[in-house]
């Protein structure tokens, strides 16, 4: 009866995080096995020690408030919940934030060399945990392209070997694609208008924004846990903390604290949401 009630919510969850639905991901959602928000929630309750959260979409020669924001909250969950947390970027995202995390730096765009250096961390800190948000990934053709098809190659640092040499599970999230991890839904993908990305992971989440399933992923966890849900989380101060950093909005382009072109109040209405929703899970 639990696992059920489990179930029934991680799948409301799941509707949630595309109901808006601006690039398809409710199709992707659909492909999906349902539960994935549970399954992962699952994943992250139950590691222990060192886990990697790697993020960094490259835009206007910068980084986007999508992806970071998510991935920052999810640092300081882990961090709530008696993890140690790193975050994994390139260097001018991690050179922005300025010690304010844990951090270890992209810093190649050789794959060999990345391999190398992919195996090195993972030896080194014996992660229990691999989460990859909002980060490019190759096409067939082995080239990065962004949503609106142009190739980003020159400024993506390869994160595909570090997926190749993880020996823990990779928890991927993802808004249009082509990022890390998408592969996982196979070939709904051929029906979005992208050069989707050809690496997979043990579990993926997909949101109308990536940020959203970050926090997503955060409320099914703390339900799990027995609540309160979401009660810390502030998405805007997030954002404007990206934005003085340097971070932009991914479609815009603008140094805004929105994400891919929606207002910030979209977020905070998504964390309503999420919390309304758990909140009746837990006393049911």
């Amino acid at each position: 009866m639990i696992k059920q009630a489990q179930q029934t919510l991680s799948i409301a969850l799941e509707r949630q995080l595309v109901a808006r639905n601006p690039r398809g991901m409710q199709w992707v959602c659909d492909a999906l096995e349902p539960g994935y928000l549970l399954r992962a929630a699952g994943l992250l309750t139950g590691c222990k020690g060192d886990i990697i959260i790697c993020t960094g979409f490259p835009v206007a020669d910068t980084f986007e408030t999508d992806g970071p924001a998510g991935a920052l909250a999810l640092y300081e969950y882990c961090e709530q919940i008696g993890l140690r947390p790193w975050l994994l970027a390139g260097r001018p995202l991690i050179d922005a934030l300025d010690g304010m995390v844990r951090a270890r730096t992209l810093d190649t765009f050789d794959a060999d060399i990345a391999e190398q250096e992919a195996e090195q961390l993972f030896e080194e800190l014996a992660p229990t945990l691999f989460i990859v948000i909002e980060r490019p990934g190759a096409a067939a053709d082995g080239r990065y392209y962004n949503i609106a098809g142009r190739d980003i190659t020159d400024t993506c640092r390869p994160v595909e070997p570090y997926v190749a040499v993880a020996s823990c599970p990779v928890i991927a999230i993802g808004d249009g694609g082509n990022e890390i991890g998408m592969a996982k839904a196979g070939a709904v993908l051929n029906k979005l208008n992208i050069q989707p990305s050809c690496t997979s992971c043990d579990e993926l989440i997909v949101a109308d924004v990536s940020n959203w399933g970050a926090y997503g992923l955060i409320a099914m966890a703390e339900y799990l846990r027995g609540g309160p849900i979401l009660e810390w989380l502030e998405p805007l101060p997030l954002l404007e903390r990206l934005v003085e950093v340097g971070a932009v909005d991914g479609v815009t382009h603008q140094p805004t604290a929105t994400e891919d072109g929606l207002p910030n109040s979209a977020g905070v209405e998504l964390i309503t949401t999420l919390q309304q929703l758990c909140n009746k899970a837990l006393i049911a």
